[in-house]
């Protein structure tokens, strides 16, 4: 029997060939012949996520068991004779589950388009000339033009490469990023981290420039392959895992509920049917169905008013993180300063001034093809310098663990390896220094290296960011720049920056320090600089710790020195990241703020990580929300539509688990004491929809001031002692009501089912008033949409046995006496809930004092 030969890897496939079976031309291809394959190639995804059908997803809606069960119960009904109820029943259900799709749809499609707005774009060459495109546009044949910190869009071929470096970890577990060059491959070159002339999807360009042309795209790439074992689920928020126990307890008390009516109804020999269709519109009654949308539609209206505010949102419940943050972690530069560096010095070892150290600096900065800091700009900024007689031979990349970057040049009578980077790494390298007027290189020795560091010191003090400048000959056939390299080096001097202080910075942070939320400076730079800017916008620091402090120190005694320091200096990627593990072990919702390549692990990290706009892709990419303006004002603002955001969520979980638990309870409470049902299971239903109906403007409302301070969380048992002091109050008062009814008014059994519904619907939703605020209901003033809908509601129930629908329902007139009796009973109650209300609050504050924010 034949066995199949297993094709070999595209890498290995000549280019030629390949060109020829992807129709690829080297300048790239048109946006006709593009728009042709992504039509034939469908779009650059893991997997194929087009959207359901619109008649699909609404379909999904009856997943629900509750009203699978509900129609089921119609069902038999109908076949009993009760059409009627069938009718009514399934026209409710549809009702509420199209209120519930639609809103959600809409608020799911906003969403969508602001994560668009700032998806991660793809520098192809199309029609000749560069262009950006989303990712997911990227077709087979396109050619990608890559650089220091992008993402690999597809798997693809190396065309053009310029020390080019890329760390494929993702996909190998090589720690350390590994050069890429065009060129054909050994013919047993099967595995990925040997296919020098190929980059896969997914992985991160370190250091130099390259252009690729795509092979595979979407699942046929080789981390499509493996989507599934590598895509990781974030952890639940604190807000998902609070949600997901509010929905256990509400499920809990449900299922008590109905075995508690179906029991008493079996016991009291009441008709089967309906006691099983009553039992289950109270628990649809009791289910918070509306809370995804509630959910959905609040996060998505943050969504939108954030982006008004230049904030774009990208994972929705990260609205609600950003509302809990107690601890914001960011660098000085764009927070502290204004991010526009400067070169203002370029001194010798003795800080007098020299051009030959500028040189140097300015010899590097051009000949690195690595991602050029804002330090690198201002070099080539100051000044234009000619290079004409300069040749870059090869380079040592920057990386963090390092902190240098070396440039191997000739110049046709010797080869100079030109090294630049932090100076008590560079000094650390040296075995000489230059003076100037010296023409011989002087011996560094400890006393040398003092006074040198002096001259650093002093600059660092006058807030100057200091940058180490060295240089070595090396012989003239030396090929390769390599790490052994960067020994016995001659120390040229200093290259000294300026950042100017951002004056709205102090403004910001205090604004931030008043509403709960301390901000830490995590930064590469000197203690002395960063101290030196926070002298000068009048920042107190309480405490300073460093990146080699840091490595002596395990996790629990960083964990002790966190919450006090508030200045982290000379950190690196890994530090930086152990800073927020350490705040998020001792309790602190915590915030990052980066745009660079080093910080993708702090961002992932983070219980929200923030970027900007202008940001690498790899940390866009790892970011929740993308600031459009990296100003700590912004970022003010979007932390109080967060909270405002979970203000409102706050108000509906509130409502269904006092008012609304109370009516359910005392509806099955009254099962134990009249002969009859004490309200139909359509009457229910109608009620609820009605309810839900008066719901939807929550998060429409606005949040009162003291609301938004300090962060809060999601707190089970704060709901759980809300719902056990407000419920019962609502129940007895629907006892007192059942009770004048049925002595004052001598109700029968419809006029009490229908003074049952129209007490049961203004009591519950009329509350909203009092509950949608801790303070005074009268000067909290509640959202016009949400006041229209709850007295529309209101007066509809009232006034709906007076209407023809109303005999559909069962509803009779009740007396003019009752609508008095309600109307004063709604207003003790509306009273009692009020002043119970203010006194749960003073009781959980005095037993719940707020934490103050960290140093």
């Amino acid at each position: 029997m034949a066995t199949e030969t297993p094709s070999k890897p595209w890498w290995l496939e000549p280019p030629a060939e390949e060109a020829a079976e992807t129709g690829s031309p080297a300048s790239g291809l048109s946006s006709a012949e593009a728009k042709a394959r992504l039509a034939k190639f469908g779009p650059n995804l893991f997997r194929d996520h087009q959207e359901q059908p619109l008649w699909r997803q609404f379909l999904s809606r009856f997943k629900n068991p509750l009203i699978l069960l509900l129609l089921v119960a119609s069902a038999v009904s109908a076949m009993s004779g009760e059409l009627t109820n069938f009718v009514i029943i399934t026209v409710m259900v549809l009702f509420s589950v199209t209120l519930d799709f639609v809103q959600e749809h809409r608020a799911g499609k906003a969403a969508a388009s602001l994560r668009q707005s700032v998806s991660v774009q793809a520098t192809v060459i199309r029609d000749g000339k560069q262009s950006e495109v989303a990712v997911t546009e990227v077709v087979p044949g396109d050619l990608v033009v890559l650089s220091a910190g992008d993402m690999i869009p597809a798997d693809s071929r190396v065309t053009e490469a310029n020390d080019f470096f890329v760390k494929q970890a993702l996909l190998t577990g090589e720690p350390y990023p590994v050069e890429k060059r065009p060129g054909e491959l050994a013919a047993g070159t099967v595995d990925i981290q040997d296919a020098a002339n190929a980059v896969f999807m997914g992985t991160t360009v370190i250091s130099g420039s390259a252009k690729v042309q795509v092979v595979k795209t979407g699942a046929g790439t080789a981390i499509g392959a493996i989507a599934d074992t590598l895509t990781k689920t974030p952890p639940p928020s604190a807000f998902e895992i609070g949600t997901h126990r509010f929905g256990m307890l509400i499920m809990r008390l449900t299922i008590l509920l109905v075995l508690f009516v179906l029991l008493v109804n079996a016991l009291m020999h009441k008709p089967w049917l309906d006691s099983f269709l009553f039992a289950v519109a109270l628990a649809v009654g009791l289910t918070p169905e509306l809370l995804p949308m509630v959910v959905s539609v609040t996060l998505a209206r943050g969504a939108l008013l954030m982006a008004k505010k230049k904030v774009i949102v990208k994972r929705l419940v990260s609205i609600q993180n950003l509302g809990s943050m107690d601890v914001l972690c960011t660098d000085k530069t764009g927070t502290l300063t204004e991010a526009k560096i400067r070169l203002e010095k370029h001194t010798d070892p003795q800080g007098q001034p020299s051009e030959r150290v500028l040189e140097l600096a300015y010899l590097n900065s051009f000949f690195e093809t690595g991602l050029k800091s804002p330090l690198d700009e201002a070099i080539l900024a100051h000044e234009e310098i000619d290079v004409s007689a300069w040749k870059k031979i090869d380079e040592v990349p920057f990386d963090f663990e390092r902190r240098r970057v070396s440039v191997l040049l000739d110049k046709g009578t010797g080869r100079l390896l030109v090294v630049k980077g932090a100076p008590d790494e560079i000094l650390g390298l040296c075995k000489r220094y230059e003076e100037q007027g010296n023409p011989a290189q002087i011996p560094l020795d400890k006393a040398a290296g003092e006074q040198i560091h002096a001259v650093q010191v002093d600059l660092e003090n006058e807030g100057f960011r200091v940058l180490g400048i060295a240089w070595r000959e090396v012989p003239a056939d030396h090929p390769h720049a390599v790490v052994g390299d960067e020994t016995e080096l001659i120390f040229a001097g200093f290259a000294a920056f300026l950042d100017p202080p951002k004056e709205s910075a102090g403004a910001a942070l205090a604004a931030l320090k008043n509403n709960g939320i301390s901000v830490k400076i995590v930064t590469g730079d000197s203690e002395l600089v960063t101290q030196h800017v926070c002298g000068q916008l009048n920042i107190s620091v309480t405490g300073v710790l460093t990146g080699k402090e840091m490595a002596e120190m395990d996790d629990s005694a960083l964990q002790a020195r966190v919450t006090t320091a508030n200045l982290f200096c000379r950190v690196n990627p890994g530090q930086k990241e152990r800073i927020v593990l350490a705040l998020k072990a001792r309790g602190h919702v915590v915030g990052y703020l980066g745009d660079g390549i080093n910080d993708a692990p702090s961002l992932h990290a983070a219980d929200v990580g923030l970027s900007v706009d202008s940001a690498v892709d790899v940390a866009k990419e790892a970011a929740d929300m993308i600031l459009l303006d990296r100003d700590l004002h912004v970022l003010h603002d979007g932390v109080l539509e967060g909270r405002r955001t979970f203000g409102n969520i706050m108000k509906y979980i509130m409502m269904g688990t006092s008012s609304n638990f109370g009516n359910m309870f005392s509806m099955a409470g009254a099962a134990l004491f009249l002969p009859f049902l004490p309200m139909l299971p359509t009457q229910i239903l109608l009620n609820n929809v009605l309810y839900d109906m008066s719901e939807v403007p929550i998060p429409l409302d606005e949040v009162d001031p003291e609301e938004l301070r300090r962060p809060r969380v999601m707190d089970i048992g704060f709901i759980r002692n809300f719902m056990l002091v407000i419920g019962p109050i609502s129940s007895v008062f629907d006892f007192l009501i059942f009770y004048l009814m049925l002595h004052a008014l001598n109700a029968d059994e419809k006029l009490f089912q229908t003074g049952s519904f129209i007490e049961s619907l203004c009591t519950q939703v009329l509350v909203i008033f009092v509950i949608r605020t801790r303070g005074n209901p009268f000067k909290s003033r509640p959202h016009p949409a949400l006041i229209a809908t709850s007295l529309g509601i209101a007066t509809l129930g009232a006034l709906l046995p007076f209407t023809p629908l109303g005999t559909y329902f069962g509803f009779v007139r009740p007396p003019a006496q009752f609508y008095f009796i309600l109307g004063g009973m709604a207003l003790a109650y509306l009273l009692v809930v009020q002043i119970a209300k203010k006194g749960f609050y003073r009781w959980y504050e005095n037993n719940h004092p707020v934490r103050p924010p960290p140093a």
